[in-house]
């Protein structure tokens, strides 16, 4: 099976299609928007619901700002998958924990981006994110 390093988990992680998406992504957000590694992590856990029926999941992609607040959230799919409503549900049910002002939605072929819950153009920078403390 191969693998990759995931610079976040500081590990060897098999390398499926959507971890090829997700590495591909902590590229881009690195390398493009200034998110420090140090201030990402990728399959973060959390759980949601009521204490009876909770959920657990894991985000894919979490940037935190530096007061170490949740910023920026990411739902990573293999290339194939369709980013429809399913996918945007998701990781907004993911946010209902998080309660990041940035959600995005990346199959490598497609990305979409939200503030706020409006879908804007691009994708966030780092130092933009930290500047609406």
């Amino acid at each position: 099976m191969e693998e990759v390093w995931d610079p976040l988990r500081k590990k060897m992680v098999a390398l499926t299609p959507e971890e090829k998406v997700r590495q591909w992504f902590i590229g881009v957000l690195h390398s493009e928007c200034g998110m420090p590694l140090h201030m990402m992590a990728s399959e973060v856990s959390l759980q949601y619901g009521s204490e009876l029926r909770k959920k657990a999941f894991r985000a894919d992609i979490v940037v935190w700002d530096r007061n170490l607040r949740p910023a920026v959230i990411v739902e990573c799919k293999r290339p194939e998958v369709e980013l429809s409503g399913d996918v945007l549900e998701q990781a907004l049910r993911y946010n209902m924990v998080m309660g990041a002002p940035w959600v995005i939605i990346t199959s490598g072929k497609a990305t979409f981006v939200w503030k706020d819950g409006r879908m804007v153009q691009a994708l966030p920078k780092y130092e933009d994110i930290c500047q609406q403390l």
